[in-house]
């Protein structure tokens, strides 16, 4: 078995290969999702994604998944400053010194006036967060977005938050890990990825030495006619460099390809990466061209043996 994945790994990231990406993983029930972020806790999996006070889904096994409702029970009085929809999106949950911290975005759709939000809970469970407030915000004249926020604790015990959508891409903050809210003294706002606009939704996760950045590239959220598209890069330090495997820098338009359309699998992106017990994994959203664009929520197990990421 790990000499068939290394010989994939090295057919899926050798120029000029055909590559042929996996299907999704069998995941069957309440799939229809977008942006999604799973965790699993004491009493079995919970899934968080995109729009309705962030949609929620329940599973035991990570394959049947029934609708839970919503993480928030209720709008947040301060959403409507964002979003006159009051429709939080891209929601991140990591479980750190026995909380459950859940970070999202709050804004309308191609708008940079946009907020960063925190919720904790001790469960993880619908309807059980506290608001924490806003973490960090951008109005419309400022050169970046503040969406789709991702939480990383690195092996220093350092606390980074990376973001953003298009503008000029990726950024990232320094969090005070007792509060999970923005670093008093750090103010620094770190730039790691940029693609001319088009790129979005980061993921930052440790592995073997590096930090890996994971971003959506293209555009989201057009059915069948969705371009997004997931590359990687990465780098020692959790603030880049991040450079693919050719040696591109991220913030140049370098990405190595994680996935893109296949088939009926049109348009993967809005990704993170869960680690289980069987490995880590790929979570992310496509648009299902067999029933007519629908979303649906794609999983796949990640082999690194090959130093990049190979999904199987």
């Amino acid at each position: 078995m790990a000499a068939a994945l290394a010989a994939a790994a090295m057919l899926l990231l050798t120029p000029g290969s055909a590559v042929a990406y996996p299907n999704p993983g069998l995941v069957t029930g309440a799939t229809g999702i977008h942006d999604p972020s799973m965790i699993r806790t004491s009493s079995g999996y919970v899934l968080y994604g995109s729009n309705n006070r962030l949609d929620a889904r329940t599973s035991s096994d990570r394959i049947a998944f029934a609708n839970a409702g919503s993480a928030f029970a209720s709008p947040l009085s301060w959403w409507s400053t964002y979003s006159p929809e009051q429709s939080p999106w891209a929601p991140d949950i990591s479980y750190h010194n026995g909380t459950y911290w859940l970070y999202y975005a709050v804004s309308s759709f191609g708008s940079n006036h946009s907020a960063i939000g925190l919720a904790t809970s001790t469960t993880g469970r619908p309807g059980s967060f506290t608001d924490r407030g806003i973490v960090y915000s951008t109005t419309s004249s400022s050169n970046h977005n503040a969406i789709d926020p991702n939480l990383l604790v690195d092996d220093n015990g350092t606390w980074w938050l990376t973001f953003g959508s298009w503008w000029t891409g990726i950024k990232q903050i320094q969090l005070n890990p007792a509060t999970g809210l923005r670093h008093a003294t750090n103010r620094t706002v770190y730039s790691l990825a940029s693609q001319g606009g088009g790129i979005e939704g980061p993921s930052l996760v440790k592995r073997n030495g590096y930090y890996y950045l994971f971003n959506s590239y293209g555009t989201c959220c057009a059915g069948t006619s969705s371009t997004y598209h997931i590359k990687v890069g990465r780098s020692t330090s959790p603030n880049g460099p991040f450079v693919d495997r050719n040696g591109v820098n991220l913030m140049n338009g370098g990405g190595t390809l994680v996935r893109e359309t296949q088939g009926r699998y049109i348009g993967p992106g809005g990704q993170s990466v869960m680690n289980d017990v069987d490995g880590d994994l790929l979570v992310y959203h496509y648009y299902d061209g067999q029933d007519n664009g629908a979303p649906k929520l794609g999983v796949n197990l990640i082999n690194w043996s090959s130093g990049w990421p190979v999904l199987y």
